[in-house]
């Protein structure tokens, strides 16, 4: 399904796009490529903050070894230097992490020590990328090649003729801000650095990474830099927050090319050589080959028929950020560093990090339960692990830190979540007393992370108090500084864990946790119709305004109002019955322009631009508490508006630069992309309620792990979908027809075929009262 925008003189978006596309993935849709990787754009969302990376990575890999050009989370499409190829991203953060050890080619002698002066010119029209695999010409005639293994990334540069070939290791400079770095040039192959750094959104940290670089050859030469002195022939340099690093040289008169392996630990040096023999120094060629049928094996779990050129591309370029992260922490030999800053060890599970639960809970955390839930189950096991080695479970970790980011309690239908998706046997009450202990309590005041800091309030007297500004006792956000979002993500937890609370057997618990679930209400101003911010004596707290309201986080009282997945009848009640919530509906997506206009609606009245998340009355489709608001309406009697917003929002997403829609935040608004696109979204994040809409294309194969799904393999149709042909008629699963607007996991897991019969006007499908997902009580 491709909707048309009309742009100047007379062209639609979609046949501008054809000519901007970026490296292999158009070359691939002209040569009929079957491979799956050769749809895929790395370059979506390097441009207009959508904060994604080109370079190369492997699924869930400790390493992603990409270009950073100065922008504030790595690479931006716009510019033209390239200040060094670092070892950490995270796909499309809001705020800068990561960019440890910056590796430049250079040539000449080496002068400069700032990554900022010494950068390499370059352009697009000699960068290409694929999944795991990156290269670019630089301005200096220097080809620069990128490729990696789980916990390695592996260079290939290809210099002019020369005899100063330089290969610059950049450790006192880093996307975050650095507090110490150490070099150590071990012998004529091999350096070592320790790097710690600090810093994401707020002062957090400091963690430490160490690395270990092999080159294929000896070099000739080496050096050192501190500050601005390069001092030939040292082999070990230190320093504080200062400029740090070691340069080595190649004579490539005759042999041009040069080959390095890069080990990453977050454990000790010991680690990074462990990562480092394990990649089993295999050449650029075979690491990067081993890379691509990686990925050819992800994203041949997913296989679509119909749709055109650029939705393929789209989508399966979605399909590959969703696999991204979270990423591997453990070293090869299991060893990792706990939040306790001890080291452990992982039996029988590869430990993972990096946590955006604010963000992931809400899409990317159930696609990888459906995809790849092997993965899912040690993922799920590792923040158990954080409770277990920390003392308390996290909230937005990155690596070995607590970063305290965003507010609310992510973490519970994270982990309830895991649990309905049976990922959680034999964790199931280990789980359950984290989750309680973080839903009943504070973490102690030792502890770095905020946990549910408004909960004092909360459980006394059902609401968080909005503090303007907040009280900011620890790093990162305050609940209070957005007590009524907080409130309504307190209570959508409280629900999800009400129900893993009784299915285990907690009865009483149970039902004090249910009676939570309806706090949302506490806010709910009946002068105004809206939900309101309560100050600390309880008072209605901002203006009255809704498109104008304070104490919500990214967004307004009139996105947040949808925020009530466990509980829509009641919302609906509140709001004044079904033809006054569909009425606020229709306003709020603009529905009737949106008819007119698809694309346009999406583009001029949804979207404003990259941070815009305040001072708005319409669906802000690039940010995450709106990521389910479409799917209300499957609750309102009117689920054929949810297939026209759905489909509407899914032309932001292209096949350019600009083609993301807000950042990606670790794939979560990439699996937006990819489960609205198939038809099946997870409309109570949290619990296993699958919501359904008109999947895009005619025919999508899943490949399921039998150890999960006992058929193994669920195909999804829905024959001559088009822009047209876009309403549900009726639903057939297995067979038997279908009149709920909703799967749940147990029927999904047995399911071997959904079919969606679609035609061009909306049907009586799914308007029945009892086909609307129930209330969570």
């Amino acid at each position: 399904m491709r909707w048309k925008l009309r742009a100047a003189g007379g062209l639609t978006a979609v046949a501008l796009l054809g000519g901007a596309l970026a490296g292999p993935a158009a070359r691939a849709a002209e040569q009929g490529s079957d491979r799956l990787g050769d749809l895929v754009n790395p370059f979506i969302g390097t441009q207009n903050e959508g904060n994604t990376y080109p370079g190369a990575a492997v699924p869930f890999g400790m390493v992603q070894l990409s270009p950073d050009t100065g922008h504030n989370t790595g690479y931006d499409y716009t510019q033209n230097h390239i200040r060094g190829f670092s070892l950490v991203h995270l796909s499309g953060v809001g705020c800068r992490i990561g960019g440890d050890l910056p590796v430049l080619p250079t040539t000449g002698d080496v002068t400069e020590t700032d990554y900022a002066k010494y950068a390499a010119g370059f352009s697009h029209d000699s960068e290409r990328a694929s999944p795991g695999y990156y290269r670019v010409g630089l301005d200096s005639g220097i080809v620069a090649e990128l490729t990696a293994t789980g916990r390695t990334g592996v260079q290939r540069y290809t210099f002019p003729a020369t005899d100063k070939a330089n290969v610059l290791l950049n450790a006192g400079q880093a996307l975050h801000k650095t507090v110490s770095t150490d070099v150590e040039v071990l012998d004529d192959r091999t350096v070592r650095t320790r790097i710690s750094g600090s810093g994401f959104c707020r002062d957090t940290g400091p963690y430490t990474v160490y690395t270990i670089t092999r080159f294929d050859r000896p070099f000739t030469a080496y050096g050192t830099w501190h500050g601005g002195t390069v001092t030939e022939g040292s082999t070990e340099s230190a320093a504080g927050t200062g400029r740090n690093g070691a340069y080595v040289r190649f004579d490539a008169t005759e042999d041009r090319t040069v080959e390095a392996t890069t080990a990453l630990s977050y454990v000790d040096a010991r680690g990074a050589g462990v990562n480092l023999r394990s990649a089993d120094g295999r050449s650029f060629a075979d690491v990067r080959e081993a890379a691509r049928r990686s990925w050819e094996d992800r994203l041949d779990d997913v296989r679509v028929r119909g749709g055109g050129d650029t939705l393929r591309r789209t989508f399966y370029s979605s399909l590959y950020r969703s696999f991204l992260a979270p990423n591997i922490g453990s070293d090869a030999d299991g060893r990792y560093t706990g939040w306790d800053h001890r080291i452990h060890r992982a039996r029988g599970f590869t430990y993972y990090q990096n946590w955006s639960l604010w963000d992931t809970y809400r899409t990317q955390c159930q696609l990888l339960a459906l995809l790849a839930p092997r993965e899912s189950r040690d993922m799920a096991i590792s923040v158990l692990k954080i409770d277990e080695d920390g003392g308390w479970l996290p909230k937005w970790g990155y690596g070995t830190v607590e970063t305290n980011i965003m507010s609310g309690d992510p973490v519970t239908p994270f982990l309830t979540n895991a649990y309905q998706q049976g990922l959680l046997k034999g964790y199931e009450e280990k789980a359950y007393r984290a989750l309680a202990k973080n839903a009943d309590g504070l973490p102690p005041a030792a502890y770095p992370g905020v946990g549910r800091d408004g909960n004092r309030e909360y459980i006394a007297d059902g609401f968080v108090p909005y503090v303007k500004g907040g009280p900011h006792a620890k790093p990162g956000d305050s609940d209070y500084a957005h007590g009524a979002s907080a409130t309504m993500e307190y209570a959508l937890s409280d629900a999800m864990l009400s129900r893993m609370a009784r299915e285990l057997g907690h009865d009483a618990d149970a039902e004090r946790y249910a009676a939570r679930s309806r706090n949302y209400r506490t806010l709910f101003d009946a002068s105004t119709g809206f939900f309101r911010a309560r100050d600390t004596s309880g008072a209605f707290a901002g203006p009255a305004d809704p498109a104008d309201s304070e104490g919500f986080h990214e967004g307004t009282a009139w996105q947040y109002q949808w925020l009530v997945p466990q509980d829509l009848p009641g919302l609906v009640d509140l709001i004044g019955g079904k033809q006054a919530a569909n009425d606020r509906l229709d306003a709020f997506f603009a529905y009737e322009q949106l008819l007119e206009d698809p694309a346009r609606t999406a583009r001029e009245v949804w979207v404003d631009g990259p941070y815009e998340y305040y001072n708005a009355d319409k669906y802000n489709p690039q940010n995450e508490p709106d990521l389910i608001a479409p799917y209300t309406y499957l609750s309102t009697g009117q689920p054929w508006k949810t297939t026209d917003v759905v489909h509407a929002a899914l032309t932001l997403f292209t096949d350019t630069p600009t083609g993301m829609t807000g950042n990606d935040d670790l794939g979560t608004m990439s699996a937006w992309h990819v489960l609205s696109s198939i038809g099946l979204f997870p409309v109570q994040p949290g619990y296993d309620t699958w919501g359904l809409s008109t999947p895009v294309f005619e025919r999508v194969d899943l490949r399921l792990d039998r150890g999960y799904y006992p058929r193994g393999t669920l195909t999804v149709t829905a024959p001559g979908t088009s822009d047209r042909d876009r309403y549900i008629q009726s639903v057939r699963v297995d067979g038997a027809s279908h009149d709920r607007t909703y799967l749940t996991t147990r029927v999904l897991r047995g399911l071997e075929a959904l079919h969606f019969a679609v035609g061009a006007r909306p049907s009586e499908w799914g308007t029945a009262p009892h086909a609307a997902p129930p209330a969570l009580e």
